[in-house]
């Protein structure tokens, strides 16, 4: 796997999760920790994708 296809492939994780993310929060079933084991996964990535990006 390239370097870029591996960017482009935490990238689209990274989008993936933010709809999750956006989802849990309007949903009024989701739990609070639910939210925030995503945005911690989300944090995780965005800082992969800038640790390649530079």
């Amino acid at each position: 796997m390239t370097i870029s296809s591996h960017l482009s492939e935490l990238k689209r994780k990274h989008e993936v999760l933010s709809q999750r993310v956006e989802e849990a929060q309007k949903s009024p079933s989701s739990d609070d920790l639910t939210v925030v084991e995503l945005k911690k996964q989300k944090l995780r990535l965005k800082e992969e994708i800038s640790k390649y990006a530079n």
